[in-house]
């Protein structure tokens, strides 16, 4: 599913509310630094170096402050989170961090009670101007979903991503940011995918517990995923591992 707009909905999210969708990515294909096993967008050509027609940046500021003026104040009251999500991995845009001081703006001016979230794999945080970004607003969503090498190339597949290098940048970030995590079971190109047993889950959450975010977000499957052998998590179970990051002081939600 790829999103055709630069503003989508508002939608309803799991984990944000009522949501109101920024995409910076291309509306025409997928354009990420993953190619996850379980991602709604389905599988991507997974070459960054390809040069793909990014969003404009004056036309994104455009487009959202089109919608904010032509969107009645009732409704505008409404939107819980200003979300960067979309086609793949936003912080790839170049000018990522225009685009936030951007949005930001618009958010101050139209939609005060909205949060300013992006959703980001954590691939890019070792950059300046990303860096910068996801300071400047309420929810940097981190994700990682894996407390190992092996378990996070299986689920995740990156390119050109050191997962060392990703976890050292995540516990720098530090208590500013939200850790949002996928949890799932499930068989994909003839290797087991679990990253719940012990030997996946206990380093993962030495690097929760390094990081000490604000929170932690467990969600489980709830779209068809491209690879196919995969197994939802209820959320009852889910509720047992965010007892565990509870267990160290940390607030954890499930979805």
């Amino acid at each position: 599913m790829l999103f055709e707009n630069i503003v989508v909905g508002p939608i309803h999210s799991r984990r944000l509310g009522t949501s109101l969708g920024v995409n910076v990515l291309p509306t025409q294909r997928k354009y990420c630094s993953f190619n996850c096993i379980y991602c709604e967008c389905g599988w991507n050509e997974i070459d960054t170096r390809i040069k793909v027609p990014f969003n404009d940046r004056k036309i994104i500021q455009s487009e959202l402050k089109k919608w904010c003026i032509n969107t009645s104040d009732e409704e505008r009251s409404r939107i819980d989170s200003v979300t960067f999500s979309g086609n793949g991995e936003p912080t790839l845009h170049p000018d990522i961090l225009g685009i936030v001081e951007d949005v930001v703006a618009l958010r101050n001016e139209y939609i005060k009670q909205a949060k300013v979230t992006i959703l980001t794999n954590s691939t890019m945080l070792g950059k300046e101007d990303v860096w910068k970004a996801l300071h400047l607003i309420d929810n940097p969503l981190l994700k990682i979903d894996a407390g190992t090498t092996r378990m996070y190339n299986m689920i995740s597949k990156p390119v050109n991503a050191d997962f060392e290098e990703i976890k050292s940048n995540i516990i720098r970030f530090g208590s500013d940011c939200i850790i949002q995590t996928m949890l799932l079971r499930g068989e994909n190109d003839g290797e087991i995918i679990d990253n719940t047993t012990d030997d996946e889950f206990t380093p993962y959450l030495d690097v929760v517990k390094r990081t000490n975010p604000k929170e932690v977000m467990f969600y489980s499957l709830d779209r068809i995923p491209p690879a196919k052998n995969l197994i939802k998590i209820e959320k009852d179970e889910l509720e047992k591992y965010a007892d565990k990051v509870r267990a160290a002081g940390i607030k954890a939600s499930t979805y």
